[in-house]
Order: structure tokens, then C-alpha cells, then sequence
């Protein structure tokens, strides 16, 4: 059975703390998102659920990406 995931940049994205792809693609790689409290600069880093991503000084929990 496979694990679902989001991609960090879909997840911002969908989250609407980005506007575009190329935004979230610019923060993610200067160090200004953290996953599970590190600085997370692969814009294609997978998150599960249970994951944790701060941005501005918000943390957002990862729910099943599936849902």
C-alpha cells in the first residue's frame, strides 16, 4: 500500500500562503519554510500526514493529502 503525499510547493500553494508556484519555488529555496521545525529548501520534498510546516511564523499540520 502506497503512502500518500503533497509536494511542499502544492502545499503552500493550496493552502493559499503563496500566490504562484515560482513564489513558493523563491521562499522555499531562501530558507523561509521550515518542515518538522528545519529549514526545508526542496520545493519538491514530500510531506505526509502528521508533517508540520511553518511559513511566516505560522505552522500549518499536514492532514492526508488524500482527503
Amino acid at each position: 500500500m502506497q503512502e500518500s503525499f503533497i509536494k511542499l510547493s502544492q502545499f503552500l500553494k493550496l493552502k493559499d500562503l503563496v500566490q504562484s508556484g515560482g513564489e513558493a519555488k523563491y521562499l522555499i529555496q531562501t530558507g523561509h519554510v521550515l518542515v518538522n521545525h528545519e529549514i526545508e529548501r526542496r520545493r519538491g520534498r514530500k510531506l505526509y500526514a502528521g508533517d508540520q510546516v511553518t511559513f511566516a511564523g505560522q505552522t500549518h499540520d499536514v492532514e492526508n493529502p488524500d482527503a
